[in-house]
């Protein structure tokens, strides 16, 4: 393995997330606020291209 990891959309990144059970809460311009029941929180940049 050459140590890079792998490129991935804002959505690609999403669909990975919720299925670790992270679920959108809001989105705010381009910041989509994701948020898991156990309390954890993280943020994802939806470049303007991808939307």
């Amino acid at each position: 393995m050459n140590g890079k990891l792998p490129l991935l959309t804002a959505k690609e990144l999403i669909k990975i997330l919720n299925k670790f059970e992270f679920h959108v809460i809001r989105q705010k311009g381009s910041h989509i606020y994701l948020k898991h029941q156990d309390g954890r929180c993280t943020v994802v940049l939806l470049h303007t291209a991808e939307k």
